[in-house]
């Protein structure tokens, strides 16, 4: 079934007694949880997570929700349902609980590469789907995420994934044809940040630096360079340009990165990981 188009939708008025649940309760699961009570959107209560391993259930029953082993019974008792497993198991465990899914259910996937024509064949016809491709960072409420929704969804469920996923950080939805660049881009993108900050405190280890400070340098200067090009709108070169000085050490040291292919090494990463998710998507 085509996805839905992302035209102006009806807005959703929020339902304070609506129930969720997560099929998974691992770091993502327990990130949107928390980002769903402390904005006050959700009620701790009316959160349900089910989980194979006792530990991940310890660890999101922590937020005060309630937790079970039953995947069926998180869905009988969620209006919404979030897939949060890893991308071989959602079709197994679609089809567990496929018996008791009906209309009432909105489904949201966060599984990486599963498609919204893999998550419907194994469910109802005409159910209500949502593919979400979230990331990391929403653990300190600063995540990344999209989404795009399949045709059986109705006027408000994206506007309700939509103001769930901004309680923790900020979110766009888009077609699922650019859910893979997504996921090579903003997905995995922590990933390379993290690499990145690492190297650059070991620089700065390197000169002299202890290693506390250097980390805490480098990881600052990351933030505050994103929210520059967040809050001022200038394009990342521009900005770039505005650091170096002519003669200066910053394009001394700029000249070095372009040497060792440092841009070229982020935009490959980038296809690499978008090709490794097209690749989970026909598995």
């Amino acid at each position: 079934m085509a996805q839905s188009s992302p035209a102006k939708r009806r807005r959703y008025e929020h339902n304070p007694d609506m129930t969720v649940g997560f099929l998974g309760a691992g770091r993502m699961a327990q990130a949107l949880c928390r980002g769903f009570i402390t904005s006050g959107l959700i009620k701790a209560g009316n959160i349900m997570a089910s989980d194979v391993d006792p530990r991940m259930l310890t660890l999101i029953g922590e937020l005060g929700i309630k937790t079970t082993q039953s995947n069926k019974e998180v869905v009988t008792s969620s209006d919404m349902v979030w897939i949060a497993v890893k991308p071989h198991i959602v079709v197994p465990v679609l089809t567990e609980v496929s018996t008791v899914i009906s209309r009432k259910n909105l489904l949201v996937s966060i599984a990486a590469g599963v498609k919204l024509a893999t998550i419907e064949k194994s469910l109802p016809e005409n159910q209500r789907v949502v593919r979400v491709m979230p990331n990391t960072p929403a653990l300190v409420q600063s995540g990344a995420s999209v989404f795009t929704c399949a045709e059986g969804t109705m006027d408000s469920d994206c506007s309700i994934v939509s103001e769930l996923l901004s309680s923790v950080g900020l979110c766009d939805e888009i077609k699922e044809d650019l859910m893979d660049a997504v996921t090579g881009l903003s997905g995995s993108g922590p990933a390379y940040v993290f690499a990145a900050i690492d190297a650059m405190a070991d620089g700065g280890v390197k000169m002299g630096l202890p290693r506390d400070l250097a980390i805490k340098l480098a990881a600052q200067t990351v933030k505050g360079a994103a929210e520059m090009v967040l809050k001022t709108g200038k394009h990342p070169a521009q900005l770039k340009d505005e650091v170096c000085s002519p003669a200066g050490t910053t394009i001394a040291a700029m000249h070095l990165l372009e040497k060792a292919a440092f841009r070229a090494s982020l935009i490959d990463a980038v296809e690499a990981a978008t090709n490794r998710s097209k690749e989970l998507g026909k598995n």
